[in-house]
């Protein structure tokens, strides 16, 4: 049985990063709510293909600037 991945995300320091967008414009601009980008944020919810592209677009980097995985049971490297 294959190894769950657990995603990583780095929206909170490109919103930062881009004139310290709101998570509220940002989810305008994906074309979410305001609650689905404080889910991802959070690690609560992770995000379809799509929504992972839309978000890349959004800032404008690829989508392995927003999001990289690791195996659940592996050390997060900060």
């Amino acid at each position: 049985m294959a190894e769950k991945l657990h995603i990583i995300n780095h929206i909170r320091k490109l919103r930062f990063f881009a004139d310290e967008m709101t998570q509220l414009e940002l989810a305008e601009k994906a074309g979410v709510s305001r609650q689905t980008i404080v889910a991802l944020e959070a690690g609560k919810y992770s995000p379809s293909l799509e929504l992972a592209f839309k978000i890349a677009n959004v800032f404008a980097v690829p989508i392995g600037e927003v999001f990289e995985c690791q195996p659940k049971n592996s050390e997060v490297i900060k």
